[in-house]
């Protein structure tokens, strides 16, 4: 294989992380300031009313904020931030772990929180597919290029 065609297949790698990571962090900084800025649209599905609840809802949602910081850079130049991805496909394991134990432990008769956090289980697992297989292959990528030189 040419030295063109390898560095083309890292650079086709990269770009399918820079997708994937972008897609998940588009749909968190929505989420994000949907709770945020518009607290009452999701405070009766998490069981939260008054303003105590319009504060906690607005809370996830600058918590979301804080928790996507590192995508920019990784979406920018995933190779050189190779570390920062793989701290953001930690960050999605705790989240989805996090979330799943929630689940687990919630009693029967709150069927819409539930559905609630089955969405969030639902598209952190996705996500993480998603990010994981495409930083995968851009590790796989660049190891093949490196031995092929």
């Amino acid at each position: 294989m040419s030295e063109n065609r390898q560095s083309r297949c890292v650079a086709i790698a990269a770009w399918a992380v820079r997708l994937c990571f972008a897609f998940v962090f588009a749909a968190n900084v929505q989420c994000a300031l949907g709770f945020a800025l518009m607290p009452e649209a999701y405070m009766g599905a998490y069981e939260l009313a008054g303003a105590s609840g319009r504060v906690a809802t607005q809370g996830i949602g600058v918590a979301f904020l804080m928790w996507n910081c590192t995508y920019p850079l990784v979406i920018w130049q995933p190779w050189r931030h190779r570390v920062l991805a793989v701290v953001v496909l930690i960050q999605q394991v705790v989240g989805l772990v996090g979330e799943s134990l929630i689940r687990a432990t919630l009693p029967a008769g709150h069927d819409l929180l539930a559905c609630s956090i089955d969405l969030f289980i639902t598209f952190d697992a996705v996500g993480l597919v998603l990010m994981g297989a495409s930083f995968a292959a851009l590790l796989f990528a660049a190891k093949s290029c490196n031995k092929r030189r």
